[in-house]
């Protein structure tokens, strides 16, 4: 994900969603678009377990942290955010999402937790015949994807040399992370949408879907891996757009 977002993206705080889009290679948005969205003009994205780059960086160390992090930069913005979060960064979403200055949710691809729920609950008990992610034994309290098989489950359907960068790039992901359980989940009091990935071999799609149902999400469907950001980035735009359109019109 590093090579798809350069360093000017990684110092950006404040963000309108063309801009955002544009920079962080979620698609380009048109100028009628853009003067479209009224009320919300930033989006901060919340990267997922074993990547990095976004707009707001987690640490990906505990749940507690990746939110105090999440609400650092919520406060640096001038007005109210939509907060776009992938994989476990839904669950970041989540938490945060109760913040004053959130207006909606987007989810891609991600865990959307309930009350006393975490990405450990959530993954403890797989359907038969769902693929297992290549997670590989903790080591001193952090996990990572077995290089080897990374492409297949997590960017099956990026070009070759971006999957193994991504695979050679990988964040340490801490134990503690994976066992931090939503307090309140915000999508209970939040307008939300979701983007499930129907090709993703990390979190289920059928997961996905249920976790979009039970959110109450707006569903949007598109055939990609768990890196759908990457390769579906044009999905993911309109998708975040879609959302700062839904909060603009139902706070007129």
């Amino acid at each position: 994900m590093q090579k798809i977002l350069n360093t000017g993206a990684q110092r950006t705080l404040l963000c309108l969603t063309c801009v955002a889009m544009v920079v962080l290679g979620l698609g380009e948005v048109s100028m009628s678009q853009a003067n479209a969205i009224e009320g919300v003009k930033n989006v901060l994205l919340i990267h997922g377990g074993f990547v990095d780059g976004s707009i707001v960086q987690n640490p990906t160390t505990s749940l507690a942290d990746d939110v105090a992090v999440t609400k650092r930069m919520l406060a640096a913005q001038n007005g109210p955010s939509i907060l776009v979060g992938h994989s476990y960064g839904g669950v970041v979403i989540t938490e945060a999402g109760n913040d004053a200055k959130v207006a909606g949710l987007v989810y891609i691809a991600a865990f959307a937790p309930d009350q006393g729920e975490s990405v450990s609950s959530l993954i403890k008990n797989p359907p038969p015949g769902a693929p297992v992610p290549p997670i590989l034994a903790p080591q001193d309290g952090y996990l990572f994807l077995d290089r080897a098989r990374f492409a297949v489950s997590f960017a099956a359907d990026v070009t070759p040399a971006e999957a193994a960068f991504m695979a050679d790039s990988q964040v340490p992901w801490g134990v503690a992370a994976l066992e931090g359980a939503v307090t309140q989940p915000a999508w209970k009091i939040k307008p939300s949408w979701y983007l499930v990935a129907s090709d993703d071999k990390m979190i289920p799609p059928d997961a996905q879907r249920a976790m979009s149902k039970r959110a109450g999400a707006t569903l949007t469907e598109v055939k990609g891996s768990h890196a759908v950001y990457v390769s579906r980035p044009q999905a993911v735009a309109s998708l975040i757009v879609q959302a700062t359109k839904g909060v603009a019109t139902a706070t007129r």
